[in-house]
């Protein structure tokens, strides 16, 4: 007669087994989710940011390669001077929240443009007008394939 496991055994995979013997079944160990890196919860801290505050056409483009001044730019408009300052805010807001120190934070006065230096990544938010005039998006979005051509 075969010797019966307690519901605790059968959920741990303790007790006498089927045949009378001792050994623990083997189970699959449970792999962690990946941490992400700071990288990673950086960027999303800003887009999150910059999406609460309903900023517009939101580009993240990666620059590693291109500058040695960050890995990554984002690029979002906002719809007028003031929309463009509280969005601004709202990042280095958010950012000090989660443990990311701005270097630094330029054009809050005028408004038409601001900059957030988050070390490895930069944060453009601009009026509309302003980010057509400039066109980063056409200086900085290097695909892969114009890095490939480039090089």
């Amino acid at each position: 007669m075969k010797p019966k496991r307690s519901a605790k055994a059968k959920a741990t995979g303790a007790g006498p087994k089927a045949g009378g013997e001792g050994k623990a079944i083997a189970r699959p160990k449970k792999t962690a989710h990946p941490v992400p890196s700071r990288a990673d919860s950086l960027r999303s801290v800003v887009i999150k940011a910059l999406e609460d505050m309903k900023a517009l056409e939101i580009k993240v483009l990666d620059v590693r390669g291109l500058t040695d001044v960050a890995d990554t730019m984002v690029i979002a408009s906002g719809t007028s001077d003031r929309h463009v300052r509280s969005v601004a805010q709202n990042v280095v807001e958010k950012t000090k929240q989660a443990g990311f120190r701005p270097h630094g934070v330029e054009g809050q006065q005028d408004s038409d443009w601001v900059l957030i230096d988050l070390h490895d990544m930069i944060v453009h938010v601009m009026l509309p007008r302003v980010r057509e005039f400039y066109g980063l998006e056409k200086l900085w979005d290097m695909t892969a394939t114009k890095r490939a051509a480039r090089a």
